[in-house]
């Protein structure tokens, strides 16, 4: 007997499927910022430097002086010889007192009166050592510094974002197909 034979013939199905990429695209602007350093307040005051010199001993030791200065100083030189003059007379008169005791007073007396005493040599240096007499104030100096923040202005800018979105499209590109043949030999 003949058993009829039977030819299968199948397509698969085929999808097609077509993609489009999504975009995205992301700036950042840099932040607009100004920066801004006000001067400093800066005060000085200076008070000056102030520096003294007295010569009037110096000038006095080289006999040149005020009238003032010169008739205090012959005033005083005249007190000072009044009263040694009265010491030497009132000694010399208890020594007269005396007379009877030891010793010859007149005799000393006359000496002392009639050869007045030598003067002293040396060397003196004019103006005397130190006479010049200097005083010195330094000068001062005051500084006042008043400092200023700094002013900063910043303006962030915000991020720019674009985005395309993609896009998957699928269709049928082949069928499915079954074909089934009878064959006979």
């Amino acid at each position: 007997m003949k058993i009829p034979k039977l030819k299968m013939t199948s397509q698969m199905a085929q999808i097609e499927i077509q993609q489009t990429a999504a975009k995205q695209t992301i700036r950042q602007p840099k932040a607009e910022m100004s920066i801004q350093q006000p001067k400093a307040e800066v005060k000085m005051r200076t008070t000056p430097a102030k520096l003294t010199i007295d010569q009037t001993k110096a000038f006095a030791d080289m006999n040149l002086m005020s009238i003032f200065q010169r008739n205090y100083q012959f005033a005083s030189d005249g007190k000072q010889a009044v009263l040694e003059g009265i010491e030497r007379r009132a000694r010399q008169g208890s020594e007269l007192m005396k007379i009877e005791q030891k010793g010859n007073p007149l005799i000393s007396q006359a000496k002392a009166n009639a050869q007045p005493p030598m003067k002293r040599l040396g060397i003196t240096f004019i103006p005397s050592v130190f006479s010049v007499k200097t005083s010195y104030q330094p000068s001062q100096l005051k500084i006042e510094v008043h400092t200023k923040s700094p002013v900063i202005n910043i303006k962030p800018n915000a991020a720019q974002h674009d985005y395309e979105p993609g896009d998957v499209t699928t269709k049928m590109k082949q069928y499915q197909d079954l074909k089934i043949e009878v064959v006979n030999n």
